[in-house]
């Protein structure tokens, strides 16, 4: 796939230990992604980080957020040092950025925005557990805020394959590119 690479970084969400750890067959995103990774790195190309993590007693973690409030007390006494620890497959080189996040999207409660300026990104290419999730929220924000965007589809897993299915087919490529890893790397 011809791109200029210049302006571009790869995203590595939630690829976390634990979260890997819920997936029936993380070997193969886990293999994916490291390729993902690998290629990025010999084209220069930024891997950025992104985890879900909060602070002790998740103090950022209210009772009305449906999705994160129903966890509150796990988050609460959970180790986050050892929760936000990319799973060891795919883990930052030395320099590689790690950026935090407090909620789904990659973009809220984080600095990533102010990274990507930084390195004067203007096209992310996505990978991450899961697709309903993190992925989904980080390309409708990333849309919104004008990134061009590429999905790598078989970089990406979630607990529902259909959900995924119906993402990476029908909703995905409105806002964004949707290719395979081998697309991505040809």
């Amino acid at each position: 796939m011809e791109q200029n690479t210049s302006n571009t970084a790869l995203l590595v969400m939630d690829v976390q230990a634990g979260i890997v750890g819920m997936l029936p067959d993380s070997q193969s995103i886990l293999g994916a992604t490291a390729k993902a990774i690998a290629h990025a790195r010999a084209k220069k190309i930024p891997v950025i980080y992104v985890v879900v993590g909060f602070r002790p007693g998740a103090p950022e973690v209210s009772l009305n957020n449906k999705s994160f409030g129903a966890g509150k007390e796990k988050f609460a006494g959970m180790n986050m040092d050892e929760f936000m620890k990319v799973h060891p497959d795919v883990a930052p080189a030395a320099g590689e950025v790690t950026v935090t996040k407090r909620r789904v999207s990659a973009f809220t409660g984080s600095d990533l925005e102010v990274v990507l300026r930084a390195y004067g990104v203007t096209h992310i290419v996505l990978t991450g557990i899961s697709t309903s999730g993190v992925v989904l929220s980080t390309t409708r924000e990333a849309s919104d805020k004008d990134y061009r965007i590429t999905i790598l589809a078989d970089c990406c897993a979630d607990g529902d394959e259909e959900v995924h299915r119906v993402l990476t087919t029908k909703i995905f490529p409105r806002q964004a590119d949707v290719v395979t890893l081998a697309e991505w790397t040809a």
